[in-house]
């Protein structure tokens, strides 16, 4: 799977993994954020949370347009300095009134327009790479990778971002409110780490900036398309982003009904194996989970290599790392005494832990179709990924039968009489979230570079943010219900992903003829 890609891609990739630590560092602890330091009501926060997302995949629409026209890779540049203006803002320790407000307005807009300049336009870089014949059978694969890479940077975000927080506090004596603005701190760091990798690998890639390349005198050879081709490819990614809506409307509710799920209704002590995973402390080094579940990607990456490896030199390393990474974990497990805390942000780790941890595995799986030439198209593995997502719900669904609505909870949660789950459930749900979220997300920005008309590349990049975006507006739907019945809410979601996946299925051969 990594193996025969073009060497631009491991630059971007790195680059994006940087900018996307940063973001989900931020965006981890900043529902609590607006509660703890503003006081703001769950309802208030959610809607917030939700217009930022919105505006957030907006923006590339336009970053994209600006890109057909300028180059790719200096709004790639501008993006990555607007967007580190904007976490200097937020990381200001300017209290809870009226200049705070503003200011973090201000730091949440520059936010929006760095990303909107710098997230689907470093995306169309690496689209243009598998262009050349010899990438082009590569690409599902290359964009697999490159997504993997993106969720290495917000792997470990929550469990960081709580470390800091925690650290400042006990270390200093900052107030919680006012340590929200360390973690936001770390996006500035992360950022300058970015900024340092996409300039010093700038050869490997700079080939894939059609404006740039132009500039210079080179002949640019594009795909030519009839007009009655154009439009018929402009559509289909329409109907394809309609479905994408609906995907992100529900993924990302685990910074809203999940995250307020994990605060309200789960657990908040774990003993035993799970503890593990669940655990932080206020040194960044002792954070048991960040490297717990640093254990269990070697050890499955370990075992792929075993018997993926051509030589005995590499069997005997993957077979080492393997033994190393589960002697150390079985240790910690025979080892593990007494309770530890829970806190809600914690589980947002698991998702990029299992993204990281799965897409070889679904690759692997890919490979062995492709070799039978039965793996499916681009368009039937999103109808797919709605179908998983819709499993991932009835989950969360069969957890909350039993529990009260947010109201009656909280009451008994105060008079200590409350039901708690075990926190296996929405890490249950994550996995298989994750699970749908390879199979539509990559795969869907792979389809859009691929199918997407040369002249407007960035303009169609940017549409599929813009679906994202409204999808991230529209979460505040089930967050606006929240009080009510959970398997209401959880149904609805559910609904949602069949009713999508249907739609895909039955526009299956339309979308094909044109991938």
């Amino acid at each position: 799977m990594f193996e025969g890609h073009p060497k631009g891609l491991w630059a971007l990739a790195l680059a994006n993994t940087g900018e996307r630590f940063g973001y989900y560092t931020m965006l981890a602890v900043f529902l609590f954020f607006l509660q703890d330091n503003f006081g703001f009501s769950m309802g208030t926060s959610s809607s917030i949370q939700a217009a930022f997302l919105g505006i957030v995949y907006f923006v590339p629409l336009f970053g994209g347009m600006l890109a057909d026209k300028f180059g790719f890779g200096k709004m790639v540049t501008i993006g990555i300095f607007v967007m580190f203006m904007g976490y200097f803002l937020l990381a200001l320790p300017l209290g809870a009134g009226t200049v705070a407000l503003g200011v973090m307005a201000l730091a949440l807009l520059l936010v929006c327009v760095g990303t909107g300049l710098f997230k689907g336009n470093l995306q169309v870089l690496v689209g243009n790479l598998y262009d050349e014949a010899k990438y082009s059978a590569k690409r599902d694969e290359g964009f697999s990778i490159f997504y993997m890479a993106i969720n290495l940077g917000s792997m470990f975000a929550a469990a960081v971002a709580l470390s800091i927080m925690a650290w400042t506090q006990e270390a200093y004596g900052i107030s919680k409110a006012d340590s929200y603005h360390f973690a936001f701190a770390v996006a500035c760091v992360s950022l300058i780490l970015s900024i340092v990798i996409y300039y010093a690998f700038r050869k490997t890639f700079v080939h894939a900036d059609r404006a740039k390349v132009a500039a210079k005198g080179t002949e640019v050879v594009e795909e030519q398309l009839t007009p009655a081709q154009t439009k018929e490819r402009i559509i289909c990614l329409c109907l394809v982003f309609a479905v994408v809506i609906f995907f992100w409307m529900a993924f990302h509710q685990n910074g809203i009904t999940m995250n307020q799920f994990a605060r309200e209704y789960t657990a908040t002590s774990e003993t035993g194996f799970m503890s593990l995973f669940l655990s932080k402390s206020l040194s960044f080094t002792e954070i048991r989970s960040f490297w717990n579940l640093i254990l269990c990607v070697l050890m499955v990456y370990g075992i792929l290599n075993i018997f993926q490896s051509k030589t005995i030199k590499g069997k005997s390393i993957a077979t080492f790392l393997t033994v190393a990474a589960g002697g150390v974990l079985a240790y910690k497990a025979m080892n593990v005494t007494g309770s530890v805390e829970v806190e809600a942000p914690i589980f947002q780790q698991f998702n990029p832990c299992f993204v990281v941890a799965l897409t070889p595995i679904i690759g692997l799986v890919f490979g062995a179709l492709a070799k039978k030439g039965k793996e499916p198209s681009s368009p039937m593995k999103i109808g797919l990924g709605m179908l998983v997502a819709g499993f991932a719900f009835v989950i969360l669904l069969v957890a909350s039968l039993s529990l009260p609505p947010a109201g009656e909870q909280l009451a008994a949660v105060e008079a200590g009489t409350a039901t708690l789950v075990s926190p296996n459930w929405l890490i249950s749900t994550y996995f298989v979230l994750t699970i749908a979220e390879l199979l539509l997300s990559p795969i869907g920005i792979s389809f859009v570079t691929k199918v997407a008309p040369p002249k407007y590349k960035g303009m169609m990049m940017g549409g599929w943010f813009v679906a994202t975006a409204i999808g991230n507006f529209l979460i505040m739907v089930p967050g606006r219900m929240w009080g009510m019945d959970l398997t209401i809410i959880w149904g609805v979601l559910i609904g949602i992903c069949l009713v999508s996946a249907l739609f895909i299925f039955s526009i299956l051969k339309r979308l094909e003829k044109v991938a």
